[in-house]
């Protein structure tokens, strides 16, 4: 099996908590972007957060010299047309802070009877050279009209889960692992996780010189 490290492409520390839980249960070695100097921003210009997931994963390999994991999620909300969709992180525009993404979005969603929403994840492992594999996951729910809870980041305080009676930021940590549209995609690789080890030994044997 692949015994180097694998790193997480990405900065946000709320996503690089979520995602290291993969591996807290093994003895694989992982860093993230945030353990080396600055890399160049992947454009995020993708259609679908696989296109986009898989950018930031093959970058960050390409980039590094190592197997990269990346996620893209966002959240996708039936009376907006599916928006904020892949524009999740910036619907309020670059650099826009979680809380005014919230802002615009509640105020979006003012006058709007259907709540209806929900998360999907995307996550891919690269190697430098471009194979891959991809692992999906989505949680149904609904927008709340106000924020409720103090945990998570994102969307977290206006993503209501109905079988918990609770938003997404009233959960500890380890409930929403198990519930979140990551959490399901992270269960889904981790059900295969040998055989992703295998495999990445295996891609790694070809690296071309």
């Amino acid at each position: 099996m692949y015994d180097g490290p694998i790193v997480l492409a990405t900065t946000n520390e709320g996503k690089i908590t979520e995602l290291e839980s993969l591996f807290t249960a093994s003895n694989i070695e992982t860093r993230s972007l945030l353990d080396f100097g600055p890399v160049p921003p992947v454009i995020e210009d993708g259609e679908t957060f696989k296109d986009n997931a898989y950018k930031k994963a093959y970058f960050t390999a390409k980039s590094l010299g190592l197997p990269a994991l990346a996620d893209d999620s966002g959240l996708v909300v039936e009376a907006l047309g599916g928006a904020p969709g892949i524009y999740s992180s910036r619907y309020a525009g670059e650099g826009a802070t979680d809380e005014e993404n919230i802002i615009k979005l509640l105020k979006e969603m003012k006058d709007k009877e259907n709540r209806k929403a929900f998360f999907e994840s995307v996550i891919i492992i690269a190697v430098p050279w471009g194979p891959s594999l991809a692992y999906a996951g989505r949680c149904e729910g609904e927008i709340l009209h106000e924020p409720r809870g103090e945990s998570g980041f994102g969307y977290d305080p206006v993503f209501y889960f109905p079988p918990l009676n609770k938003s997404f930021a009233q959960m500890t940590g380890e409930v929403k692992n198990r519930v979140s549209h990551r959490g399901r995609a992270i269960l889904e690789l981790r059900d295969e996780l040998d055989k992703v080890m295998i495999w990445l030994e295996q891609r790694m044997a070809e690296r071309p010189f």
